[in-house]
């Protein structure tokens, strides 16, 4: 009798932990569910890698969408709503701001190169009344010397104090970093040409005379160059100086004329260029409105690595929808080229004599979708950055397949390229010059970028100083030892 009511029993007790279990699994799994519902798509920042997060904080605006759990991607509508305020970048009191020492530089290496002439003893113009200004057409492109001088200048405003990445100081022993004021692009744009027999042009003399300046400094000496901040954006510029001056930081556009051992991603900034054409102000542009597929003006015929261009204007000059011509900032060389990438929905950034080239930053400012074939190319801010967000990279092996890039770019619908139009919205403004600048501008995301390489400065230098008592105290014991000359 009592082995017939145990049977039942234990029946009972097995079916009731087989639900206990059942019903614990399906809650796990749709914990988990939720989890990684509330992820939501990768952001384009990665934030963990920022010294202050705060810099690029992108608030959600709360509202949540409805959408069918099978859909692996949210709806245009929901996705857009979602994106509301991403741009939104935070400054402020909490920023990580860069103390920067800046020298005295005479007036011929910076706004002297603008016609600019210093009255009395000052060496800087009254930039509160009236400054010098830059020249436009291509010379703009690598003009980041003039803006990165202007916003250390007006740091010392008070009106100018909240919302910086960098300020100024006047004691040396106090900064983060040493920066160089000379205008190299904008010396070799106007002094890089010889004339008559001469064995060196002005650009040159100017090179050789800031060599001599820099390495008597106090500041040089110390560091022995690591945390001085060198501008040399035009490809050409110092070229001279460069292998006399390379343990310092150079900001460049990119590494295609440098040797690494010269120039490098773990040593140097890579810095945008300032778009030449004009900013779409006001985009109400979809992808049916923009009629051409695919544009490309420029200059067609390059040397090094710019042969591609050639080989894809014979590959694409026959496809429909597609523009790619010659041109240049002549005439109206330039608001053609705004109407024409204004009106496309891919345009096409091609390596030339450099890997680097302005056109993907007038891309940016127009919204239109960068497709870049340059395998060499270094971008801006790229740790903090993602571009595959916004932008098509294709390998120059795959490009120059018959058909291979055309029937690419035709494959990528209207939602998708929908998608990569918003991020570009989102990020136009990191690429933007201006004085004043502003928070999360070009010239505070330089700025940015070289406050990411404080910490790996301080290690060299520390590094560099294990030994500097112990080699004082080695000389003295030596010299205390009155050794005989020919004793080693």
């Amino acid at each position: 009798m009592a082995e017939r009511n145990a049977s039942p029993l234990g029946f009972v007790t097995r079916n009731s932990l087989l639900c206990l279990f059942s019903v614990a699994s399906i809650l796990f799994i749709l914990s988990w569910l939720s989890v990684l519902r509330s992820t939501g798509r990768p952001r384009f920042i990665d934030h963990s890698l920022l010294p202050n997060s705060k810099l690029f904080a992108v608030t959600d605006n709360g509202n949540s969408e409805s959408q069918n759990q099978n859909d692996i991607e949210p709806s245009i509508e929901s996705e857009e709503k979602a994106l509301e305020g991403k741009n939104s970048v935070k400054c402020g009191s909490n920023y990580p701001v860069l103390k920067v020492f800046m020298y005295d530089l005479p007036a011929e290496f910076h706004f002297g190169l603008l016609d600019w002439a210093p009255a009395g003893e000052s060496v800087w113009p009254d930039i509160r009344t009236k400054f010098p200004l830059y020249p436009g057409g291509l010379n703009l492109q690598h003009s980041i010397e003039y803006w990165l001088t202007l916003d250390l200048l007006s740091s010392e405003f008070p009106e100018n104090q909240n919302a910086r990445a960098a300020i100024r100081v006047h004691n040396s022993s106090e900064a983060d970093v040493i920066f160089v004021p000379f205008f190299s692009s904008l010396s070799y744009n106007h002094f890089g040409k010889f004339k008559g027999r001469q064995k060196k042009n002005e650009n040159n003399l100017l090179q050789d005379k800031l060599v001599k300046f820099l390495t008597a400094q106090e500041e040089w000496i110390r560091s022995e160059g690591r945390d001085h901040i060198i501008m040399a954006h035009h490809p050409n510029s110092m070229l001279d100086a460069r292998m006399k001056l390379w343990p310092a930081i150079f900001i460049l556009s990119d590494f295609g004329r440098y040797p690494p051992n010269i120039a490098n991603v773990g040593k140097d900034v890579i810095a945008p260029y300032k778009h030449v054409i004009k900013s779409f102000i006001n985009d109400t542009s979809d992808f049916d409105s923009r009629p051409t597929l695919l544009y490309f003006q420029g200059a067609i015929y390059r040397k090094d690595g710019g042969f591609i261009r050639q080989e894809l204007f014979y590959l694409l000059k026959d496809e429909k929808d597609v523009h790619f011509a010659f041109g240049n900032t002549q005439g109206n060389g330039i608001n053609k080229a705004s109407q024409g990438m204004h009106s496309s929905k891919f345009c096409l950034n091609i390596a030339g004599d450099t890997p680097s080239s302005n056109r993907l930053f007038d891309a940016i400012a127009s919204h239109c979708v960068p497709v870049i074939i340059s395998d060499e190319i270094e971008l801006p801010y790229e740790d903090v950055l993602d571009y595959s967000q916004f932008c098509i990279f294709v390998r120059t092996s795959d490009a120059l397949k018959d058909k291979f890039l055309i029937k690419l770019i035709r494959s990528i619908k209207k939602d998708e390229w929908t998608r990569m139009w918003r991020r570009l919205k989102e990020v136009e403004n990191f690429f933007e010059f201006q004085y004043p600048s502003k928070e999360g501008d070009a010239v505070q995301m330089i700025w940015q970028a070289i406050t990411r390489k404080v910490p790996a400065i301080r290690m060299k230098l520390h590094k560099s100083r294990r030994f500097s008592r112990s080699s004082v105290g080695r000389e003295r014991v030596l010299n205390s030892m009155q050794l005989p000359k020919n004793f080693w």
